[in-house]
């Protein structure tokens, strides 16, 4: 395949088009929001009149007929400004809507995505509990089939998109039975929002992605119909492994506006701010530190890009979308580290962007994969582990 990276017209069109949405729509908005800790509702909705939740569904379900690509580009611009909201989207898409498009039924999929690509309705993934992280397949949430109905309890827990105004399912793991060897049978099952016994908690007090929402939910015999099995009973443990996968290219994405953002901000800093009588950006150790942050930026979106092109080309992309998170949540930290070293003391005060993208940025070493399993993941594709 080409390693050619750069992009279409079209893709750069869509890229033009999200940076000044950032820029002029998310940039004057956000502080506020973060700092109270607001779910942005109004941007959500700007959002979904652009089109951005359906980007990579067909137009048939209401989507925009784009790709993989077209929802890493949107989320690396969104991040380069704010991961909340980068978040709010990777999330509705990646975890929530594509679930369902991968797998669900075709009524399944006519009753949900054309709601979720307009941004109308939010989906969320129960995937996490509290006993079970990175080892998913210890899931101890149960699922059992009573007549025509499945009975569900447990309990998930860092769950984004499952408490807002506008959260209308969460698709959920559980254990459906056991295999002759008394291993667990996972199977996905969808839960709308409001269902008797599905209760959503409180939103959690985090470090960063304060703008988002994210909760644990628990469920205490919660009944929805056998029809809204997700996908083949029994098979819940690949489907997730596969959106997780994908999942992992636009967390890449994310990652990588993040570590540019941070270069951004640091850049017009060291124009701006004058120290002995000079910029200090005049200052080669200045200067060294921000061609170190674009180095890591630039190899970090290669790398995404292309897990993406792998991806909507068809060919195995699972070694390069776990080498692209690792690397881009990575580059996430150490641009954010040296972003606030360059700001100095203001790169400590919330009033400038910095500062959130700092707070922002670890989480990305641990979401939808934490960089130990990433490297296990890179290992095995190697052969060197069973």
């Amino acid at each position: 395949m080409s390693l050619d990276h750069r992009l279409s017209a079209e893709h750069e069109e869509l890229r033009r088009t999200v940076e000044e949405f950032a820029h002029d729509v998310v940039a004057p908005k956000i502080g506020d929001l973060y700092e109270r800790h607001e779910f942005p509702y109004e941007i959500v909705r700007e959002m979904g009149r652009m089109g951005l939740f359906g980007l990579p569904f067909p137009e048939e379900y209401g989507g925009m007929g784009g790709d993989y690509l077209a929802l890493g580009i949107a989320l690396e611009e969104l991040a380069r400004v704010d991961s909340s909201v980068a978040i709010t989207l990777e999330a509705a898409v990646s975890l929530g809507a594509m679930p369902i498009f991968r797998f669900g039924t075709e009524e399944q999929k006519r009753e949900w995505l054309p709601r979720m690509c307009s941004g109308e309705v939010l989906g969320a993934f129960g995937l996490t509990e509290p006993d079970c992280g990175s080892d998913a397949g210890g899931t101890r949430t149960t699922a059992v089939r009573d007549g025509d109905e499945w009975v569900i309890n447990g309990t998930k827990c860092f769950i984004t998109n499952s408490g807002t105004d506008i959260t209308g399912l969460v698709t959920v793991t559980a254990v459906t039975g056991r295999k002759d060897d008394g291993s667990p049978l996972i199977s996905t099952i969808i839960v709308p929002a409001g269902t008797p016994g599905f209760t959503v908690a409180a939103p959690y007090s985090k470090v960063g992605w304060n703008a988002s929402d994210t909760r644990e939910l628990s469920f205490a015999d919660c009944r929805v119909p056998v029809a809204n099995l997700l996908g083949e009973e029994g098979r819940g443990y690949a489907q997730f492994l596969r959106i997780l996968d994908e999942g992992r290219v636009a967390i890449a994405a994310l990652a990588t506006g993040l570590a540019q953002g941070c270069v951004d901000e640091s850049v017009a800093y060291a124009k701006e701010r004058h120290a002995f009588g000079r910029p200090i950006g005049a200052n080669q150790a200045i200067q060294f530190k921000l061609a170190d942050m674009e180095m890591r930026a630039h190899t970090a979106r290669l790398a995404w890009r292309d897990a993406a092109s792998r991806l909507v080309n068809g060919e195995p992309f699972k070694k390069e979308a776990a080498l692209a998170k690792l690397h881009s949540s990575t580059v996430a930290v150490d641009n954010a580290r040296e972003a606030t070293q360059i700001h100095g003391g203001y790169g400590f005060m919330n009033e400038y962007p910095v500062a959130r993208m700092w707070r922002d940025s670890k989480i990305l070493e641990i979401g939808e994969g934490t960089s130990e399993v990433q490297r296990m993941l890179i290992a095995r594709e190697l052969g060197l582990t069973s």
